[in-house]
C-alpha cells in the first residue's frame, strides 16, 4: 500500500511538472542556454592540476609519513657528497639514460662523447626573465647541490669515466671499474648499479658473463646503457622558476645533441615530464573528442527519424546532444569559478553523461510515440513526464550515490575522488538540464507534429490528393500517414520506425524462443567463465607511467629504464631513526642480518671492518666507540662520505655525543618484475620492523605509489557497490518491486564481474583509470536495465513471454539507440596515441558491450522462466488486449476528435 502510495503520489507529481514545463518552453529552452554562456566566460579562470603525484598516489598512506620523517631527518640538500635515487625523485632534476647502438658506453669513442655532453649540459645556461634589464644568466653550477667544498654533487659514474679517460690519455692502466659496488680513486665505494645499465661481467677465470648477472664487485667489461643525474636546488619561487626553465633546456639540448650523435640513443627525463606528459592526453584527445561528438550525433539523428516525416524527430537527436554539452559547459563554469583544477582523467566524464543523457532522451522520445496523438502537446508532454521520468530520476539517483561516495573522504585516491565529484555534478546538471530544456525542445516538435509540419524542414506537409501531382522524389520526402487514411490503431504509429520494427517483428519473437532460450543460458555461462578467468588474473597498475601519452619522454625512459636497469632495484634507505646502541654486539649482529643478501653501502660495516682491521674490539664502551667513529673514521679520506649517513645528538659537557639517528643504502637483485617484488619486499621490511628491537623503517620514493595501493583503488569500487545494493535494498521497501530490486542488484554485480574480467583479459590493469571507468559502469547498466526491469514486472495477466516482449519494444529499443551512438562516439577516442585513453576506450567499450548483452540478451531470457510471476495480483480481463473500433471526424488537416467503441 505504501508503495503505491508514493508511486501515485511521484507520477502525479512528474505529470504537473510536466505540464508546467510544456506551459512555459521558452522559458525551460532559453535559461539552460543563458546560464551555460554566462558560466562558460569563466574560462579565464581554467588551470590544471600541477601536482601530479599526489594526485596518482594514496593520499593517506604509511609511506608518506615516512618520507616526511626521512626528508627532516636526512634533506636532500644535507647531503655533501653523494646521492642515491631512482625513477622518482623528490625535487627538481633531470636525468638521461645514454645507450649505444653498437658497442659499450666504455668504449673509448662513446666515453668520449657522454663526458662531452656532460660538460654541455654543465655549461648550459638560461636567462630569467628571457627578456628585459633584471635579466640573468643561470647555470648548473648555480642551480646545483653543492658539496663540502663547494663543487657540485655529481654521479659518480662520472668521476670514473674521467679517470678511465684521463688513464688512457697518459697511456697508463685503465682502473678496473666494479660492479654493482666499485671503489673509486679517493678510495671510497660508490655503488653505480644504478648508472650502468645493460652489464656484462668478468667472471672467474675471465670468463665473460651475462647482461644483469655481475656479481658483488665483478670487474665491468662492457655496459649498454649509462644514467646521469642532475640534481638542482629550488629554495623559493623564482629559482623554482629557473629550475623549471633549465629542465625545459635541458631536454630541448638533448634533442639537439642526439640528432647530431645517431650512434647514441638519448632517453632524457626530469621532474616535470611525468605532469607534462601526463596532461598531454588531454591535448591528443581534442579532436577526437569533436569527431566523436559528430558522429554520435549523425547516428542520433538516424536512431530518431523515420518514414513519417511528421512523426520523425531527427532534430531531437541533435538537441540531446546539445543539451549534454550546455550541462558539461556549465559544470565546467562552476569548476572554474570554485578554482577546481583540471585533469586527464576527466576526459572520462563526457562518457558518463553521454551514456546517462542519451539513454534519457531516447525513452522520453520513446515514450512520447506511445501518446495518443490526438491529446494536446501538454497532455502528451506531461504523460511523458509521468511514464519515464521516475525511471530516470532513480537511474540518476543510483549515479548520484555511487559518483557522491567514491567523492567523498572515504576514498584514498586522489583522482579518482576529484573525478567522481566532477561527474557527480556534471550528472545532476545533466538531468536538470534534460527536465528542462530538452523537454521544452520536446514541446516544440510536438507542436509542429500537431500542425503536420515536416519533422526536419518544419515546412506543413500538403494533404494526399496534393502530393499525387508531385514528383516521386517530393511524395518520398513529403511521406506522412493522415488520420483519415487507415483504420489502425495509434500502436501502428510507430512502425514505420525501423529499429522498432525489427524488435517488435523479430527480435522479441527470436529471443523468446524455445530453442534459442538454451543456446543464451550457454552463452551467459561462457560469459561467466571468461569473466572468472580474469578475475582470478587481475593484477595492480600503480606504474604512473601507464597513465600517460605514448611516445613521451615518460614512456620512452620507463621502457629503456626497465630494459637496462632491472636487475636491481631502487637504492632503498634503510633508516634507524631513533638512538641505539650500535656498541652493543647482539645490536651489530642484528642490523647485519637485517641487510645480509642485500647490495649495500653501511658505514656500520665499513666502521666495524674498520675497527677489525685496526685491532681494535668491536664491542666497546660507548664513549670509545662513538670517540673513534667521529675522530677517527669519518676523518679517513674514503670514509668521510658516511658524515651523510650520521645524526649526531649532544649530550652533556664534557660527554661523547650520541648516534641519534642514520641511515644505510640497500639494493636488491630483481626480476622483469620489478614492481609486485618490491612491494612484497616492502610489506616484508616492515613487518620485520614491528619486532625488531632497534626501530627502522625503509623508505624510497618510488614506495608512495605502491604501499597500500590496492586498497586505495578498489575501496572506492567496492564502497559504490556496496551503496548502490544498499540503496536498492531500501527503496524496495517502498517505491521498487522487491524482485525489481534484486534483480537489477543481481545485473549490476553481472555486469562488474564481466567488465572486471574481460577487461584483465584484455590487458588492462587496476589502476585509478579503470578503477574510474567500474565505478561508472554501475550507472550505465542501470539505465540501461532497469526501465526493462521496471517495464516487465509492472505487467500483470498473460505469459512472462508476453510481457518480456513488451518490455523489449518500449525499453529494449533505447538501450539498443544508446549503445549504437555510445560506440559510435567511443570510436574515434581508441585512436588517440596514450595509455589513458587506451585504458578508457576499453573499459567502456566492455561497459556498454555486457550491458547490452544483459538488456538486450540475458535478462529477456532469464525472465520468461524465474520470478517475478505475471500472475500474481491478475483480475480477469486485466491486460487483456481490447479490440477497438474507431469513428474519426476530421477537418480539413487535423483529427479533431476520436470516438471509440469497445
Amino acid at each position: 500500500m505504501l508503495r503505491q502510495v508514493l508511486h501515485a503520489g511521484l507520477r502525479t507529481s512528474f505529470h504537473a511538472l510536466g505540464r508546467f514545463v510544456a506551459g512555459h518552453p521558452v522559458f525551460f529552452a532559453s535559461a539552460p542556454v543563458l546560464l551555460s554562456i554566462l558560466l562558460g566566460a569563466s574560462f579565464s579562470r581554467y588551470r590544471v592540476e600541477e601536482d601530479v603525484e599526489s594526485m596518482l598516489a594514496p593520499k593517506h598512506s604509511l609511506a608518506k609519513i615516512e618520507g616526511n620523517l626521512v626528508d627532516s631527518l636526512f634533506p636532500v640538500n644535507r647531503s655533501k657528497h653523494s646521492l642515491y635515487s631512482d625513477l622518482q625523485t623528490p625535487g627538481r632534476y633531470g636525468r638521461v639514460i645514454v645507450t649505444t647502438r653498437k658497442g659499450s658506453v666504455l668504449d673509448p669513442v662513446h666515453l668520449d662523447t657522454i663526458l662531452q655532453l656532460h660538460r654541455r649540459i654543465y655549461k648550459m645556461q638560461v636567462t630569467v626573465p628571457a627578456t628585459g634589464f633584471n635579466s640573468f644568466n643561470y647555470s648548473f653550477s648555480y642551480l646545483c647541490l653543492p658539496d663540502d667544498k663547494n663543487i657540485c654533487i655529481i654521479d659518480d659514474i662520472i668521476r670514473s669515466m674521467e679517470d678511465i679517460q684521463s688513464a688512457r690519455n697518459s697511456n697508463r692502466s685503465v682502473p678496473v671499474l666494479r660492479y654493482p659496488i666499485t671503489q673509486l680513486a679517493d678510495g671510497r665505494q660508490a655503488y653505480i648499479g644504478h648508472q650502468l645499465g645493460g652489464v656484462q661481467g668478468w667472471g672467474p677465470s675471465g670468463v665473460v658473463r651475462g647482461p644483469g648477472s655481475g656479481a658483488k664487485g665483478e670487474g665491468v667489461r662492457s655496459a649498454r646503457a649509462l644514467q646521469l643525474t642532475y640534481y638542482l636546488q629550488a629554495r623559493g619561487g623564482l629559482m623554482d622558476r629557473v629550475a623549471s626553465q633549465w629542465e625545459k633546456a635541458f631536454c630541448a639540448e638533448l634533442h639537439h645533441f642526439a640528432a647530431l650523435h645517431p650512434k647514441l640513443g638519448l632517453y632524457p627525463s626530469a621532474s616535470s615530464s611525468l605532469r607534462t606528459d601526463f596532461q598531454f592526453s588531454s591535448v591528443l584527445s581534442r579532436r577526437p573528442l569533436l569527431a566523436s561528438l559528430g558522429m554520435c550525433g549523425v547516428l542520433a539523428v538516424l536512431c530518431c527519424s523515420m518514414r513519417d516525416c511528421v512523426r520523425s524527430k531527427p532534430w531531437l537527436g541533435l538537441l540531446a546532444l546539445l543539451s549534454i554539452t550546455l550541462s558539461g559547459l556549465t559544470a565546467a563554469g562552476i569548476l572554474n569559478l570554485t578554482g577546481a583544477t583540471y585533469n586527464s582523467t576527466y576526459l572520462g566524464i563526457p562518457f558518463v553523461m553521454l551514456g546517462h543523457g542519451l539513454f534519457g532522451s531516447f525513452e522520453m522520445l520513446s515514450s512520447w510515440r506511445r501518446t495518443r496523438e490526438d491529446q494536446h502537446v501538454k497532455e502528451r508532454v506531461a504523460s511523458v513526464f509521468e511514464d519515464v521520468m521516475l525511471r530516470f530520476s532513480g537511474s540518476t539517483m543510483l549515479h548520484l550515490m555511487t559518483l557522491g561516495l567514491a567523492a567523498s573522504p572515504l576514498t584514498n585516491m586522489e583522482a579518482v575522488r576529484l573525478f567522481c565529484r566532477t561527474a557527480a555534478l556534471a550528472v545532476t546538471i545533466s538531468y536538470v538540464y534534460m527536465l528542462s530544456f530538452y523537454s521544452s525542445c520536446l514541446v516544440f516538435t510536438g507542436y509542429l507534429e500537431t500542425g503536420y509540419r515536416h519533422g526536419c524542414f518544419c515546412r506543413r506537409v500538403p494533404k494526399p490528393d496534393r502530393l499525387d501531382s508531385k514528383p516521386a522524389w517530393y511524395r518520398c520526402l513529403m511521406y506522412t500517414r493522415y488520420q483519415d487514411e487507415t483504420q489502425a490503431t495509434n500502436t501502428s504509429n510507430t512502425d514505420s520506425h525501423l529499429l522498432l520494427g525489427c524488435m517488435r517483428r523479430c527480435y522479441g519473437d527470436w529471443i523468446t524462443n524455445t530453442y534459442v532460450k538454451p543456446f543464451v543460458v550457454l552463452l551467459y555461462l561462457v560469459y561467466i567463465s571468461f569473466g572468472l578467468m580474469g578475475f582470478l588474473q587481475v593484477t595492480q597498475g600503480s606504474d604512473p607511467s601507464a597513465l600517460v601519452a605514448m611516445d613521451t619522454a615518460t614512456v620512452l625512459y620507463t621502457r629503456a629504464q626497465q630494459r637496462y636497469f632491472s636487475s636491481y632495484s631502487p637504492v632503498i634507505g634503510f633508516y634507524i631513526y631513533e638512538s641505539a646502541p650500535y656498541w652493543n654486539a647482539t645490536v651489530q649482529r642484528d642490523l647485519l642480518e637485517y641487510a645480509k643478501g642485500f647490495q649495500r653501502i653501511s658505514w656500520l660495516e665499513a666502521y666495524l671492518n674498520y675497527l677489525s682491521e685496526h685491532n681494535q674490539s668491536t664491542s666497546q664502551p660507548r664513549e670509545n666507540f662513538t670517540h673513534t667513529l667521529r675522530h677517527s673514521f669519518l676523518r679517513e679520506p674514503q670514509f668521510a662520505h658516511f658524515a651523510d649517513d650520521i645524526i649526531f645528538a649532544e649530550r652533556g659537557q664534557g660527554e661523547e655525543p650520541d648516534v641519534a639517528a642514520s641511515r644505510i643504502f640497500l639494493v636488491a637483485k630483481t626480476t622483469e618484475n620489478k614492481r609486485e617484488e618490491m612491494s612484497v619486499l616492502l610489506d616484508t621490511l616492515r613487518r620485520l620492523s614491528l619486532t625488531s628491537r632497534v626501530r627502522f623503517l625503509i623508505f624510497n620514493p618510488s614506495f608512495v605509489y605502491l604501499d597500500r595501493y590496492a586498497a586505495a583503488v578498489s575501496s572506492p569500487l567496492r564502497h559504490s557497490l556496496l551503496a548502490v545494493l544498499f540503496l536498492l535494498g531500501l527503496s524496495s521497501l517502498a517505491v521498487v518491486e522487491p524482485l525489481v530490486s534484486v534483480w537489477l542488484g543481481l545485473t549490476l554485480l553481472s555486469v562488474q564481474f564481466g567488465v572486471l574480467g574481460f577487461m584483465t583479459l584484455w590487458g588492462v590493469e587496476l589502476d585509478c583509470m579503470s578503477v574510474l571507468c567500474l565505478i561508472s559502469a554501475l550507472g550505465h547498466s542501470a539505465d540501461c536495465s532497469g526501465p526493462l526491469l521496471c517495464g516487465f514486472a509492472s505487467g500483470r495477466g498473460e505469459s512472462r513471454t508476453r510481457w518480456v516482449r513488451v518490455a523489449l519494444e518500449r525499453h529494449g529499443v533505447p538501450s539498443l539507440q544508446t549503445l549504437i551512438c555510445y560506440s559510435a562516439a567511443l570510436v574515434p577516442v581508441g585512436s588517440v596515441r596514450s595509455n589513458l585513453t587506451h585504458t578508457l576506450f576499453r573499459c567502456l567499450t566492455l561497459t556498454a558491450g555486457c550491458s547490452a548483452l544483459h538488456t538486450l540478451a540475458f535478462l529477456p531470457t532469464l525472465l520468461t522462466f524465474l520470478p517475478p510471476s505475471k500472475s500474481r495480483g491478475h483480475r480477469p480481463g486485466e491486460g487483456q488486449r481490447q479490440e477497438v473500433e474507431c469513428v474519426e471526424m476530421n477537418d480539413s488537416t487535423r483529427v479533431v476528435d476520436q470516438i471509440t467503441t469497445v
